[in-house]
């Protein structure tokens, strides 16, 4: 498993990240043994301040030798034009091409690794209309780990192999879309529990199929489509009228929209995978629209991820309708 980890992560490095960050950079964090960036998940950029290498449990300074520090006053300092760089590598110098990702706050390079940017914001009438002066960036790195999703497979298909509604609630960072991703490709290529079915997705920020030119670099299975860049209400809708999906899959419900379509899906026989952000299922009766789905029980299942031990650990899996626990982590 570790050597299998090991290549992963040598493989997102090389295929899609250091691509996209200046070479002065790049160096810097080759010169840190691969064994430490095995949990690696964020890059963290800011201006006037260290690069961040953000592990599982812990993070890295780096030092202008490429060492791991400790020390603030020992470490690189990036600086503007650091930034500037790295947003021209990922923009390939056409950054007026990504107006519209800029002003969400977010671009995903090939791989499906968001970049989340933080910068001065331009606003009119309420609403941001252009991010300038960056001078975040937050590189998350995409991971597929198949059988991930293992142990929650039993929970979610009936008997009869049906997919019950199901709700992945878990904060930033804990691996929401990795086990959806994973769900995905073990109902849409079947398994001893269930056949294969007929799977639509909705990847409003090209994180969960990671496509490139509308086709997903990550196995989704043989019975998956996907709609890329589409806002998930619409998407969802088309999904139904067009491919007559079985399971459509989503992630990040919290807008009013998302919660109308949701209902639709389910009225017309379409089990809803999705996630959602929060630490479990009483967090999201705070939550505006989203607390409309815990009410109506508009879900069969809700599985709630963690990170510790590590990075999508699955800590419980409760039947909504009862409230009964059916797995966790405490007491297995």
């Amino acid at each position: 498993m570790t050597d299998s980890k090991l290549i992963l992560v040598k493989n997102i490095l090389e295929d899609y990240i250091y691509p996209v960050l200046p070479y002065k950079l790049v160096t810097m964090i080759r010169e840190i043994p691969l064994e430490k960036l095995i949990d690696l998940t964020e890059i963290r950029l800011r201006v006037n301040q260290p690069p961040l290498l953000v592990l599982a449990n812990t993070d890295i300074l780096v030092s202008p030798m490429g060492k791991e520090s400790t020390i603030h006053g020992k470490t690189y300092v990036c600086n503007q034009d650091d930034l500037q760089k790295t947003l021209q590598l990922i923009s390939k110098n056409s950054l007026y091409a990504f107006e519209e990702e800029l002003k969400m706050g977010f671009l995903t390079i090939d791989g499906g690794h968001r970049i989340g940017l933080t910068g001065q914001a331009i606003v009119n009438a309420g609403e941001v209309k252009a991010l300038k002066h960056i001078s975040s960036l937050n590189i998350r790195l995409a991971r597929e780990v198949r059988g991930c999703a293992d142990k929650i497979m039993p929970f979610i298909i009936t008997k009869g192999g049906h997919v019950l509604n199901t709700l992945i609630i878990s904060p930033p960072r804990c691996g929401k879309t990795t086990i959806l991703r994973d769900l995905i490709r073990q109902i849409s290529g079947g398994s001893k529990i269930c056949k294969g079915l007929q799977v639509g997705v909705v990847d409003e920020r090209s994180e969960i199929a990671a496509c490139k030119n509308g086709v997903s670099t990550v196995d989704l299975g043989p019975r998956t489509d996907i709609l890329d860049g589409c806002p998930k209400a619409i998407g969802m809708l088309m999904l139904i009228r067009s491919m007559s999906p079985a399971v459509i899959a989503t992630d990040e419900l919290g807008r009013v929209e998302d919660i109308y379509a949701v209902h639709e899906a389910l009225n017309a026989g379409v089990s809803v995978l999705a996630t959602v952000h929060g630490r479990n299922n009483n967090d999201l009766l705070y939550r505006p629209y989203v607390k409309e789905l815990l009410e109506n029980k508009s879900f069969d299942r809700y599985i709630i991820l963690g990170d510790s031990p590590s990075v999508g650990t699955i800590e419980r899996v409760i039947d909504s309708k009862s409230n009964e626990i059916l797995w966790d982590i405490t007491t297995k």
